[in-house]
């Protein structure tokens, strides 16, 4: 058998099988041995009880104290009871639609429950767990048990099986890393790392084949990075002056701007009359002015007689740019000259738009990635800016600044990565900070609470909602699932309309929707049509309502604080006081500091140290942070000691001596494709 025959010729794999398989993107015997693990299950040794573990997956012994019952639920399901002692307490096991639990679990019985204890007005409990005899855990105690992502038709059971017949079969490629850059970076190779993952003997083997496959997606991130920014002190061939615009612009401002944004601004005027390509990330806070920084930008490129492009990434987000951008235009009518181009626009209105931008009438240009499509020509574009950047893949902003040769390129992100991070994550981009808010903005009232606030929550919300306010609900989950901590946005959505008040105002909103109905609900809350917004993490970033004044985050222990901190930030734009509740069922004390850190700081860059500090290096099972890079196994936050190896690394491998190993490793990063996403492909 070799890696690049068809998974077929793995024992067992059928023509069902192996069509099954295809639709895992698993073809080859390599794609099998390639596909990683999503999870794993930890069977530690059975605990005592304790409320501090609410809301985690435990592992008890203890005895069945009664025979089950059951009763019919609403829709016809059946719900099956017991009750269990272990140690000196009493607890109750719940099983949904599963008769023949009665016959498996019986009175006196001595078993080891295994699932996500809750804690109700009924006191503990554990829902569908599952249930062992004493000797068959004992065979899995102690084990870390792959979890992989299936599709109808192969089980878990079957992947882990076929996977130990192509590991005692075949022999991958050897590592791109030679043995002493191994052994100076503390690595295992690349294979011995994907037999740790898939046959983990315990847990420090499966670390070491983590750490591996994070070096790999970490280096297969930086090492085009950093290859890019050498590449990229490109002479700027079209000459830029200063303008007296752009000071009759912020002269005619509501407000002052902030030391911050005028030291950020200054960056980029030397930038852009340089003679050389600007290319720069302004990183501020949610909420702390780079939009207007940009629109400097914008208008100092315009008033010398170039086209500038701003990329958003969403469309409700482009329209507000766009209107506001309108505003600016009426100031300085014979300079700039403002366009919208977005997907949802008729064919009619697309095609004037390309004509406006491929004639230059309009010279600044305002659209989502619509703006990148080949049927999208620019006359003399000399600046691309993206906001919240890690939303577009660096092909698409290449894309863009293809389309006017040697451009000037201004990025922005709100994400609070701590500075020594965001150098080496961007390190093609010089950096500017923003990190004061403008003078006038009350700051945001946070409280981290547990699930008996949430009357409260929703009477406070309420109460802001009849003051002319709206809210944001937000749930870690789409629709119903198997575990019932997690709340889902359809269920909640159908809670809410049946407690609140009529005439309450409530829609829902979740990744899986079609963009066009999503940005036909964001539309209407940011029209003040909708009262109360539940959704998935999806408004994040995109949406931009001075009306809304409360942000309530259900399950907030299932996110990172990063990303906590930019939800909270779609609240407190407006003048009105604003406040964000995090609501958590855990009760252990880990998850009160960390939300604590919330209720401290309002500062993202703040919030991001203080986080680090809590977690520590190697919290490998901990929460992802970073996830704006999409990285399906590393994390700068978990993983900052890897990253900051691979940095170096790299940087060795950009020496002119060390060329051709450069390239060697470039080569050999590609024979091994985990499958990730980061943000340069997408």
């Amino acid at each position: 058998m070799r890696a690049e025959d068809n998974i077929n010729v793995i024992k067992g794999v059928g023509v069902k099988v192996a069509d099954a398989f295809s639709k895992l993107n698993i073809v080859s015997v390599k794609d099998l041995m390639l596909h990683i693990p999503k999870n794993y299950e930890l069977y530690e040794e059975p605990s005592a009880l304790s409320e501090e573990k609410t809301g985690y997956k435990v592992a008890l012994r203890g005895r069945v104290l009664n025979d089950t019952w059951f009763m019919r639920k609403k829709g016809g399901m059946t719900l099956n009871k017991v009750s269990f002692l272990t140690g000196d307490c009493k607890i109750g096991l719940v099983f949904f639609n599963m008769p023949y639990i009665k016959k498996a679990v019986e009175k006196e019985d001595e078993i080891i429950v295994r699932g996500i204890l809750s804690h109700d007005r009924f006191g503990l409990h554990i829902n569908q767990p599952a249930v062992f005899s004493l000797e068959k855990y004992k065979e899995v105690e102690n084990t870390l048990v792959p979890v992989y992502s299936t599709v109808k038709g192969i089980s878990n059971n079957a992947v882990r099986k076929y996977m130990a017949e192509a590991f005692a079969s075949v022999s991958l490629k050897d590592d791109y890393l030679n043995a002493d850059e191994l052994n100076e970076l503390g690595l295992i190779s690349f294979p011995e790392a994907l037999r740790a993952l898939h046959f983990p003997r315990d847990y420090e083997d499966f670390v070491k084949g983590h750490d591996r496959l994070v070096f790999h997606e970490f280096i297969s991130f930086l090492l085009p990075v950093k290859r890019d920014r050498e590449a990229s002190k490109y002479s700027f061939d079209k000459p830029m002056i200063e303008v007296a615009e752009t000071v009759r612009y912020i002269e005619s401002l509501p407000f002052e701007l902030t030391d911050a944004q005028k030291n950020t601004w200054n960056d980029i005027k030397n930038d852009m009359t340089s003679g050389l390509c600007m290319n720069r990330l302004v990183q501020g806070d949610v909420g702390s002015g780079k939009t207007v920084i940009a629109f400097l930008a914008l208008l100092m490129n315009c008033v010398n007689g170039y086209q500038g492009a701003l990329m958003a990434p969403t469309e409700v987000l482009a329209k507000q740019h766009y209107e506001n951008v309108k505003a600016m235009a009426e100031l300085f009518p014979d300079a700039v000259r403002p366009v919208l181009l977005i997907g949802s626009m008729s064919a009619k209105d697309k095609n004037e738009a390309r004509k406006r931008i491929s004639s230059g009438d309009a010279n600044l240009i305002i659209g989502t990635n619509a703006l990148i499509q080949a049927s999208v020509e620019y006359k003399t574009l000399t600046l691309v800016i993206t906001d919240e950047q890690h939303r577009f893949g660096v092909k698409q902003r290449e894309s863009l600044a293809d389309k006017g040769g040697n451009v000037h390129i201004l990025v922005m992100s709100a994400t609070p990565i701590p500075r020594t991070l965001a150098m080496i994550m961007y390190g093609d981009l010089a950096i500017s900070v923003i990190d004061v808010l403008p003078a006038g903005r009350l700051p945001i009232k946070n409280a981290a609470v547990d699930f008996k606030y949430r009357k409260k929550a929703f009477e406070f919300i309420l109460d802001e909602v009849k003051k002319g306010h709206q809210a944001y609900i937000i749930c870690p989950m789409v629709e119903d699932n198997d575990n019932d901590e997690l709340q889902n946005v359809i269920d909640y959505t159908d809670m809410l309309n049946e407690i609140m008040p009529k005439g309450t105002a409530i829609a829902f909103l979740h990744g899986k929707m079609k963009g066009s109905e999503k940005n036909a609900i964001m539309d209407r809350f940011a029209g003040g049509d909708i009262d109360i917004l539940v959704s998935t993490t999806v408004i994040e970033v995109g949406i931009n309502v001075p009306n809304a004044t409360v942000m309530l985050v259900e399950n907030a222990d299932r996110f990172g604080l990063a990303t906590l901190h930019q939800l909270r930030g779609r609240v407190g734009r407006g003048d009105a006081q604003s406040y964000c509740i995090f609501m958590s069922g855990k009760t252990d004390q880990k998850v009160k500091e960390r939300l604590e850190i919330l209720t401290k700081y309002n500062d993202g860059f703040k919030i991001a140290d203080e986080d680090m500090k809590l977690r520590g290096p190697g919290d490998i099972f901990g929460i992802r942070q970073s996830g704006e890079f999409n990285f399906r196994f590393a994390d700068i936050y978990n993983d900052s000691t890897v990253l900051k190896k691979c940095a170096a690394f790299t940087d060795k491998l950009l020496l002119a001596e060390y060329n051709e190993r450069m390239q060697e490793v470039s080569a050999g990063i590609s024979d091994y494709d985990i499958g990730h996403v980061d943000f340069r492909t997408i």
